[in-house]
């Protein structure tokens, strides 16, 4: 088994709790790891406790007042209005104990991958525990306080003076890492998620290209609610392609949000587990092509823990570490579905696919597909 790849995970990163009916449930990175364990995909000596970010790794992006409002918060010492001024105590981002150290974690998970990558001791690194990419410089927003994605590339920039490509397939715009980069050049931000007109967080659009002497390095290609993999993979394929060659980058960073899939209860997408086979396979591939292989991948959205999260980030594990073969079989090992099965709201997937008639066919597919490639031209068109 190759020890190119690291896999940051310790029980620091399920600290990260709203708690409740919250959507967000870190519980899927344990039952990612269980599956992973069950296919003998990973060893002991592939994972890495991340480490806790510091306040000076978490002001290259966040103001001192957001983060000392963070503190307050974290022992119930913040009032109201505070609090929301800050994004905090929220439906989306409710307050919760410890919070500052939990989401510290996160971050530093994510500086943990950022320096093995960097440094050359690995050539791949995956922290799914990471991919919070709504945080914003002095505000929380949609389940995301600090944002691991925007300290990490920050500090790719300034420690190791790289280009970083970062590619995000969340359902939802990766907003707060377009924006802090946004007038920043050695950054291109490339984001594919489900038109703002429907979902959060509202932005996202074609137009949204950076500015100053960043014009030129964002890109975003919102696509149509019910987009379903054909056409979903056309638009990926594409884009990472022509903008990778575009921009020539020295390292990617991948956010891996699993939430266009269909089963998942917060978006309107139609994506299929083919499409989560895909995303990591042509990541490696562009790393290889243009940055010595130089890849980290971070999680992110993903809201059916148990019929999708497990099974598409345990192919980006696949992939990462050349060992798709372990899923040919295309049946899930039984030992995981024991185990897990009772504990499950729903049926658990026993195959690595999805059937076919897992939903009704979309009567409006060929304008939703003539739709989304009319949105990947005017995304593109300044670049060909």
């Amino acid at each position: 088994m190759s020890k190119k790849s690291l896999f940051i995970f310790s029980d620091k990163l399920l600290q990260y709790k709203f708690g409740g009916q919250h959507p967000f449930n870190q519980f899927r990175l344990t039952l990612t790891l269980d599956l992973l364990k069950c296919l003998d995909a990973i060893e002991e000596t592939h994972i890495m406790a991340p480490r806790k970010a510091t306040e000076e790794d978490l002001r290259l992006i966040h103001s001192p007042s957001f983060i000392d409002a963070v503190k307050l918060a974290s022992i119930g010492q913040i009032d109201a209005e505070m609090a929301e001024a800050y994004g905090l105590g929220t439906e989306d981002t409710p307050i919760f104990p410890n919070m500052h150290e939990a989401s510290s974690y996160i971050v530093g998970g994510t500086l943990t991958a950022v320096d093995a990558v960097m440094s050359g001791k690995y050539k791949h690194a995956l922290h799914l525990g990471g991919g919070l990419h709504h945080g914003f410089k002095g505000k929380a927003s949609g389940f995301c306080i600090y944002n691991d994605c925007a300290v990490a590339i920050q500090h790719i920039v300034n420690q190791y003076g790289a280009k970083v490509l970062y590619i995000d397939t969340d359902a939802h715009h990766g907003d707060g890492v377009q924006w802090a980069f946004y007038e920043e050049p050695s950054v291109c931000t490339l984001s594919i998620h489900e038109t703002g007109r429907y979902l959060f967080p509202g932005t996202g659009d074609v137009l949204e290209r950076g500015q100053g002497k960043g014009y030129q390095t964002a890109f975003n290609i919102p696509i149509d609610a019910f987009t379903e993999d054909e056409s979903w993979l056309e638009i990926y394929e594409t884009a990472v392609k022509e903008v990778a060659n575009y921009f020539k980058p020295d390292v990617i960073v991948t956010q891996n949000g699993v939430d266009a899939h269909f089963y998942d209860p917060l978006t309107h997408l139609c994506g299929t587990m083919d499409i989560y086979k895909r995303i990591p396979q042509l990541a490696h591939e562009i790393a290889h092509q243009y940055c010595q292989g130089r890849w980290i991948a971070v999680g992110g959205g993903g809201y059916d823990i148990w019929r999708v999260v497990p099974r598409a980030w345990s192919l980006l594990w696949l992939e990462m570490t050349d060992q798709l073969e372990k899923v040919n079989s295309a049946s899930l090992p039984d030992q995981w579905i024991e185990r897990w099965k009772e504990k499950s709201p729903v049926p658990l997937p026993s195959s690595w696919t999805d059937s076919r008639d897992m939903y009704a066919p979309i009567p409006r597919k060929s304008e939703i597909i003539e739709k989304n490639r009319r949105t990947l031209e005017k995304a593109l068109y300044p670049i060909r």
